[in-house]
């Protein structure tokens, strides 16, 4: 009988696209994705360590789990990804009942792993200092027609205080150009409109193998791919953030005009605290350059607040910057201490409540200048991507949601001159906005409904793979 999986993705957009290839391994190993509501056969947890919460999670899940696994000895349970790196042992010793613990460095070996627990009947715990297969070489399974993660690097070289990553992930490493454009012409060919490159630092890509203007090249290329409608990439440094790369994203036209870049504070003394290499001066003048390049582009960032010694006026600096940088979205989260980084040891920690209620007041600015950003855009036209996973808005109003060119979310009415149209997650509409809210826009006044390859595949219930073969997916010719 064919065992079936579930795959529970805890972390950054890197565990997500690992998830990806960690599907893609149990696919090919012969194992079938779970019906949703299902109890699968196999349970994989990809988890993340950069936050206190995410230990609190996996093992809340496990915890849950623990019965299930008693009166069923043949359910299967992984714990992979970040924490599986940083843990290793001690998930066992906590969870006894978890059949394999594996590394981010070997997710390859997780079917094998798998195989050897089931006939010595003992946890396997397989941990890799470094990374042996780059991930991308791996199966995948993707769960949208139209968007794809594409990896140009992973690790890091920075030396972040506050940041476990580079212990976890280890230090950058590149794939080669040709690589990725490969990779990218054959999701293209299979329907993809948008990709977004990934990284742990991803505009510091070239270093490896010396080149400073590997990623500038590396998104003017994507310019050149046939049928490539969308380049997103997340998320840069600021310190590496160069003229080049500024030029590149104006000039390239598939290149959206968007940025994701990490404030993390707007002190400069806590910007030094947390050995960030750059200061508020300099983070400004990125965003001002990419705005006169780009006028209409939205600029959303990561703060963390309560660092270790943030006093009252570091805070009242990160507060200045966020209303100066008029940020599409700022993603706030509040500091937590994880062991093996210098701050966890710093002097000086935050009080939680302080904390608490830094976190609240800094959360409602950021809402009030989303919502007045998006108060502007009704009236105007937006060009949308209907999403797989946001698909719809909610039973009563009907709506679909998806993206626009610089990632606002929008819901769109499926209503154009009386007629409910058929639109299909991939498909792409244009609509005038009617309404603004602080993290989204609706758009009730449908003007056109453009069907797509992606729009086909979704209604079929497939997605793209790129390890050469489609994971069931007949042949379609592009529209």
């Amino acid at each position: 009988m064919t065992e079936t999986y579930e795959v529970r993705t805890l972390g950054c957009q890197m565990n997500v696209h690992d998830s990806e290839r960690i599907s893609g391994l149990l696919e090919t190993a012969g194992y079938v994705l779970a019906d949703a509501g299902s109890q699968a056969d196999l349970v994989v947890f990809n988890t993340c360590a950069v936050r206190e919460n995410a230990d609190n999670k996996l093992y809340g899940a496990l915890s849950q789990l623990k019965p299930l696994k008693k009166e069923n000895p043949n359910l299967k349970i992984a714990v992979g990804g970040c924490l599986a790196q940083k843990d290793r042992g001690t998930i066992i010793d906590k969870a006894p009942f978890v059949d394999v613990v594996f590394g981010t460095h070997n997710m390859d070996a997780l079917p094998a792993l798998l195989e050897r627990a089931r006939i010595e009947q003992e946890a396997q715990i397989e941990i890799l200092e470094s990374l042996d297969v780059f991930p991308s070489t791996l199966p995948a399974r993707r769960d949208s027609a139209s968007t794809a993660w594409v990896s140009i690097s992973v690790g890091c070289n920075n030396t972040c205080t506050f940041c476990i990553v580079p212990a976890l992930r280890g230090r950058e490493k590149d794939r080669r150009p040709a690589d990725i454009l490969n990779e990218i012409k054959a999701l293209v060919d299979q329907g993809v409109l948008e990709i977004t490159l990934l990284g742990q630092n991803v505009n510091a890509y070239g270093v490896e193998f010396g080149d400073r203007y590997a990623f500038a090249d590396l998104l003017r290329a994507c310019g050149s791919i046939d049928g490539l409608e969308r380049v997103r990439f997340t998320s840069p440094h600021p310190r590496d953030f160069t003229d080049h790369v500024i030029d590149a994203m104006a000039e390239t036209h598939n290149v959206m005009p968007q940025l994701h870049m990490p404030l993390q504070s707007g002190s400069d003394r806590i910007l030094s605290a947390m050995r960030r290499s750059y200061r508020v001066e300099k983070y400004l003048g990125i965003i001002d350059r990419v705005r006169t390049a780009m006028p209409d582009a939205a600029i959303t960032t990561d703060i963390i607040v309560g660092f270790p010694g943030e006093t009252e006026d570091d805070f009242q600096q990160t507060m200045n910057v966020v209303s100066q940088a008029r940020f599409m979205n700022a993603y706030t989260f509040q500091y937590s201490k994880r062991p093996g980084t210098p701050a966890a040891t710093m002097d000086d920690q935050v009080a939680p409540e302080v904390v608490q209620d830094r976190y609240e007041r800094l959360v409602a600015l950021g809402n009030d200048v989303s919502w007045e950003e998006n108060k502007s855009f009704v009236g105007q036209t937006v060009e949308v991507l209907i999403a797989t996973g946001e698909g719809r808005k909610d039973q009563n109003t009907g709506r679909l949601s998806g993206r626009a060119k610089d990632y606002r979310l929008v819901h769109v009415s499926k209503t154009l001159d009386g007629v409910e149209h058929n639109i299909r997650p991939g498909d792409i509409v244009t609509a005038t906005v009617t309404h603004a809210a602080p993290h989204h826009l609706v758009a009730d006044t449908l003007l056109s409904v453009r069907t797509t390859v992606a729009g086909d595949m979704s209604e079929i219930g497939q997605t793209p793979s790129t390890n050469g073969v489609m994971l069931g997916i007949p042949t379609l010719q592009r529209l």
